[in-house]
């Protein structure tokens, strides 16, 4: 999966994955560990978050179109013949 992320971002998320570490199992892992592990997350895990977000824009846009064309809709006006 291809994701841009700036070096200031990356540096923060290792030093989260740290802290997380720290905080819920007590241990300190090397910057080295938490970018293996925040490798482990963007190859294996965000590409199913990322599916999900647009599984959801697609739904957004749906019922927003549906609600557009129901307007168009009441626009028509009625032909006398």
């Amino acid at each position: 999966m291809f994701m841009k992320i700036t070096k200031e971002q990356k540096e923060l998320m290792i030093a989260d994955i740290q802290d997380f570490f720290l905080q819920e199992r007590d241990e300190e892992i090397s910057e080295f560990a938490a970018e293996r592990v925040l490798d482990f997350v963007k190859e294996l895990l965000a590409p199913h978050f990322y599916n999900v977000a647009v599984s959801d824009a697609k739904h957004i846009i749906e019922q927003q179109f549906s609600s557009l064309e129901d307007e168009i809709l009441t626009l028509e006006r009625p032909i006398k013949r």
